[in-house]
Parts: C-alpha cells; sequence; structure tokens
C-alpha cells in the first residue's frame, strides 16, 4: 500500500500541487500517507522551495509523465456527489446558512468537528432522493453537523428526533426551534449507553456521523439500526483519512450480520473544515521531515457516504439494552486527534 501512495503523491507533485492539495485529492490513511511523504523526500525524490514540494530529477524517472495527459477529472458541478441541488434545496441552503452562522464550536471531549453547509444540504437532498423525505421519521444519531436544523427546514418529514451527548448542541437546537419555527425533538443520550425502548423500531431513516474507532463505529450504527422499523434506512459517513480498509471490511462485515446491505458508496461525499477558532486537526504535520506551507483554506478531510437498506427485520446483534464499551481515539490510524500534540 505505501508504495502505491508514493507513486500517487510523485504524480500530484509532478501536476503542481501543493501539499494540502495532494492531501484533499488522495483517498489514503493519513497515517500511512505522512509515512509515504517521509519516505519519498528521505529518498531525495522530492525536495521544498519555499515550503512547496517539487520532484527532484531523481523524483521525475519514477513516474511517466505522458500518464498525466491521460488523468480523468471529478465533475465540477456535483463535485462526485452525484446530486445538484434544484432551486428548492438551493433556498434551503441559503436559509440554513444564516441560520448555523452562530452555531456552537466544537467540542474536543466529543471529538466533534462539522461538514461544510453545502454538503449538509446535498445530504439531505441524496436522502429525499432514495427515499424521500415527505411522512418520514428520521432520527440523528449525533448530530454536531445540524443536518436535523436542515431537514426541519423543508417541512417534509412527518418527525426529525437528535439523539446527541452535547447538551449545550440540544439548547443551541432548542433555541433554533423556538426562534425559527422548526419542529425538532432532542434527547441527551450517549450512545454507549442502552437505547431506550420508546426509540427501539420506531423510525424510517436514520443518518449518523459516527466515531471512527472500530468499537465507535459499531455503537452508532448499531442504535441507529435498532432504531429503524423493517426495511429501513440508514446514512453515515466514514473516512479514508482515519479508517483503515481493515476497519471498512469489519464494518460492512457488521452491517451484513445486522441483515443490511450497502446500496450506495459515494467517495469524499462529506467535506469537513479541520480549523475551528483555536482548534486545530492539522498538528500532524510536525511529523513530517521537512517544512510545508500553511493551509489557506483547503479543506481535505472528507468522509465517504453510505446508504443502507434493512433487508425485512433489523437483527440486532448488539442488543439495544446492552451497556456498549467504547474506545473514543484510535491510536494505530488517528492522527487529527493525538491530544499530545495539540
Amino acid at each position: 500500500m505505501i508504495e502505491k501512495i508514493k507513486t500517487k503523491i510523485l504524480k500530484e507533485i509532478a501536476k503542481g500541487k501543493s501539499f494540502w492539495e495532494i492531501l484533499r485529492d488522495s483517498d489514503f490513511l493519513l497515517k500511512d500517507f505522512i509515512q509515504a511523504m517521509n519516505e519519498i523526500y528521505e529518498k531525495g525524490l522530492i525536495k521544498t522551495e519555499n515550503n512547496r514540494l517539487v520532484l527532484t530529477k531523481k523524483g521525475r524517472k519514477k513516474i511517466n509523465e505522458s500518464s498525466l495527459m491521460f488523468e480523468p477529472k471529478i465533475c465540477n458541478k456535483c463535485g462526485g456527489k452525484r446530486i445538484l441541488l434544484n432551486d428548492s434545496f438551493k433556498k434551503i441552503f441559503l436559509e440554513y446558512k444564516k441560520i448555523v452562522k452562530e452555531r456552537p464550536f466544537p467540542e474536543l471531549k466529543y471529538f466533534q468537528g462539522y461538514m461544510n453547509e453545502y454538503d449538509v444540504i446535498a445530504r439531505i437532498a441524496f436522502i429525499h432522493l432514495c427515499d424521500g423525505l415527505e411522512n418520514k421519521k428520521i432520527v440523528l444519531v449525533g448530530d454536531d453537523d445540524l443536518v436535523s436544523i436542515a431537514l426541519a427546514l423543508t417541512n417534509l418529514a412527518k418527525r426529525i428526533c437528535v439523539l446527541d451527548i452535547d447538551e449545550k448542541l440540544g439548547e443551541y437546537i432548542n433555541e433554533i426551534c423556538k426562534k425559527h419555527k422548526l419542529d425538532i425533538e432532542f434527547y441527551h443520550y450517549d450512545v454507549s449507553d442502552p437505547l431506550p425502548k420508546t426509540f427501539v423500531g420506531k423510525f424510517d431513516i436514520f443518518s449518523s456521523e459516527p466515531l471512527e474507532t472500530l468499537s465507535g463505529l459499531k455503537a452508532f450504527l448499531a442504535r441507529g439500526v435498532s432504531c429503524l422499523k423493517d426495511n429501513g434506512s440508514g446514512y453515515f459517513g466514514l473516512t479514508r483519512a482515519e479508517a483503515s480498509y481493515k476497519k471498512w471490511l469489519e464494518i460492512e462485515k457488521f452491517l451484513n450480520r445486522m441483515n443490511c446491505v450497502i446500496t450506495d458508496l459515494i467517495s469524499g461525499f462529506s467535506v469537513y473544515p479541520t480549523l475551528y477558532g483555536n482548534i486545530s486537526f492539522e498538528n500532524f504535520v510536525k511529523m513530517l521531515n521537512f517544512p510545508v506551507e500553511r493551509n489557506e483554506g483547503i479543506d481535505w478531510y472528507k468522509s465517504s457516504l453510505f446508504r443502507i437498506e434493512v433487508l425485512g427485520k433489523p437483527k440486532l446483534i448488539i442488543p439495544p439494552e446492552k451497556k456498549i464499551k467504547i474506545k473514543f481515539v484510535d491510536a494505530k490510524e488517528d492522527l487529527t486527534m493525538d491530544v499530545k500534540r495539540m
């Protein structure tokens, strides 16, 4: 895998991309990406000029420059999402941006971060495309992205329910509901705790951006599936930056065991900022053996969007009434949340 990453990096540098642009356009585990960068630097394949990466003569010999002429591009209209907003969703987007302008900053203790506003609207548009929002009962298992507010603005869903550990987030959502006359239910809930019976099997759709430790992923997805009615649907994000393919495979097996099938997978659907006020999730650059330019606004951290559907009745392999032990940080794969570097 490391050799594959090295080849990709060298080709991207040959195109004149910056470190942050290369990171944005990569689909590799961040830890492996950093290792590959350091190795090609130490081997003299790249160097820095004014903090910009360039190929050395030795590095240029490693690539077939003719192949660069055949590089495909992602659609510049949808950004690879397969979704273009119509006028109704564009209106929701503008209203949503105004409403969440004063949202609270992420809480590090809850490992929060929130996706770009446009991607939130694209997500609910995709849900509407696949399942239809009208008259649906929808549960958000964690909602620091404030997807619930976007859903409520459409005035289509029958019920919107948020289960989240952050009480301050709940206060904010409740304030927004009062101010804008939106109907969202907020419940203070920790996914490691048993799921109250009042939520089991009551919803048509769940949406979540789970923790990316294996135990965290399983907990969020187990609670989401437990909330679903027969033949319900779920939507969740999973990165490649901090979740290895080995972890992806484990999650796919876990979903299958719950009688769920993956119907859609859109790579890089949701983009997340990595700088929030004084909070930075980019301290991993200290692990590089060479200097890089400051990130001037390139949002490189992204997650792929999964859609799953239950085939008949959900098989609850983690009983809703069972408490789940969760590991919050994966020391082997997680570089952005390493508090020692913050």
